[in-house]
C-alpha cells in the first residue's frame, strides 16, 4: 500500500487531473453545459440520461460484486469495507427512479427494459477486462472519478434543473448527491483504491486509467446527444468508440491548455 506522503501527493495530481478534464468536458462535449446553464431543458435528452444512470448503477453492482470477490481472496478488510460501501449504493438507482417516474411517467419496468448504449457496455467491458488482467484499481478508480465529479459538478447541474423543472422532479438526484457528500465516500473510495497502489509504477497506471475512464464517460455524454438532440438536428455523427479514444488521449488535453 502507498505510505500516506506519496499518497496524499498522488490525490493531489489527481484531484488536479479530474479538474482540467471537468474543464475539458465542457469545452468539448456536446451539450455538455446544457443541464448546468440552460433555460430550456431538453427532455429527450434529459430522460436518456436519466434511464442510463438508473442502467449503469445496475450494471455496477455486478463489477463491484466482484470486486469483493477480488478481495477476499487477497485483502479481507477491504472486502468488508467494500461490501460496505456496495450496501449503501445499492439502491441509488430507485432514487433516480422516483424522478422520472415524477417527470416522464415512466415505471422502473420501463427503465430496465431499455437496451444500455455503447459506451456503458464498452465502459463494463473495461472493468471486466481489467480485473480479469491486474485486479480491481480499474473499477475502484470509477468509483472515485464519478465521486469527485458528481461532487464538483451536480449541486450547479441540480439547482438549474430545480430552477427549470421544479425542486419537486428533481428530489432523487438531490438526495443521491446529498448522502454521498454526508457520507464522505470521496474520502472512503480514495483509501480502498490506495490499497491497489504499491509502487511508483502502479500510480502510473492510475492516472492513465482516470484518462481512459474520461473517455468514456465523455464519450457517453456524446452518444447521449447523438441518440437524442443530434439525431433530431442531424448533427453529424461520431463513432462513439473514436470518440472514447479521442476524449482519453491526454494528447487532447495538453493541446487545449
Amino acid at each position: 500500500m502507498a505510505t500516506q506522503d506519496h499518497a496524499e501527493q498522488l490525490r493531489t495530481q489527481v484531484d488536479r487531473r479530474l479538474n482540467e478534464r471537468i474543464a475539458q468536458f465542457y469545452r468539448e462535449v456536446p451539450y455538455a453545459t446544457h443541464q448546468k446553464d440552460s433555460d430550456t431543458i431538453d427532455g429527450e435528452y434529459l430522460k436518456r440520461h436519466y434511464i442510463e444512470i438508473i442502467l449503469r448503477i445496475r450494471n455496477k453492482r455486478m463489477i463491484d460484486a466482484l470486486v469483493t470477490h477480488y478481495f477476499t481472496k487477497h485483502d479481507p478488510r477491504q472486502a468488508k469495507a467494500w461490501a460496505q460501501y456496495m450496501e449503501e449504493e445499492m439502491l441509488h438507482g430507485a432514487m433516480f427512479g422516483k424522478d422520472l417516474e415524477r417527470m416522464f411517467n415512466m415505471s422502473m419496468e420501463e427503465i430496465l427494459a431499455y437496451e444500455p448504449t455503447l459506451s456503458t457496455k464498452l465502459l463494463n467491458g473495461y472493468f471486466h477486462y481489467t480485473l480479469e488482467h491486474e485486479g480491481p484499481m480499474a473499477a475502484l478508480a470509477s468509483a472515485y472519478f464519478l465521486e469527485y465529479t458528481t461532487r464538483e459538478t451536480q449541486p450547479v447541474w441540480l439547482d438549474n434543473l430545480e430552477r427549470v423543472l421544479g425542486v419537486e422532479n428533481l428530489r432523487g438526484a438531490r438526495a443521491h448527491v446529498a448522502y454521498d457528500v454526508n457520507e464522505d465516500h470521496l474520502g472512503f473510495v480514495w483509501n480502498v483504491l490506495m490499497s491497489t497502489v504499491k509502487t511508483p509504477e502502479d500510480g502510473q497506471r492510475l492516472l492513465k486509467h482516470f484518462d481512459n475512464l474520461y473517455g468514456l464517460f465523455a464519450g457517453y455524454f456524446h452518444e447521449v446527444y447523438q441518440m437524442t438532440v443530434g439525431a433530431r438536428t442531424r448533427a453529424p455523427q461520431v463513432e462513439i468508440p473514436v470518440a472514447i479514444v479521442a476524449y482519453a488521449d491526454q494528447a487532447t488535453l495538453r493541446a487545449a491548455a
